[in-house]
């Protein structure tokens, strides 16, 4: 399957909050915050985060951040795909099958 067709959602053990222009995602294990897993976004990453939903495929996403913030696709495509590449490894997001 290629990236661009593949869907993504968020584990549902997530606390996530904005402070000061900057989304902060924190997994929770056994009912405590990880502060070790503590993964911080920016203005664009705070964009992708959002549109991860299970139902919006990468290259939906890719779209939505071309058309907010007005860049060449070639450059949307990398930072979203690198993003949701490191959200994935650090385990705070997986891979569906069927969007």
């Amino acid at each position: 399957m290629e990236i661009s067709s593949k869907h993504f959602s968020k584990r549902d053990d997530l606390v996530t909050r904005s402070i000061a222009g900057e989304t902060i995602i924190v997994p929770i294990q056994d009912h405590v915050g990880d502060l070790d897993g503590i993964y911080t976004l920016n203005d664009v990453g705070t964009t992708i985060w959002d549109l991860i939903d299970g139902k919006a495929s990468v290259g939906q996403i890719v779209d939505a951040v071309r058309n907010e913030y007005d860049v060449p696709p070639e450059e949307a495509e990398r930072d979203v795909i690198e993003l949701i590449g490191s959200l994935e490894e650090a385990g705070l997001i997986c891979g569906n099958d069927e969007g």
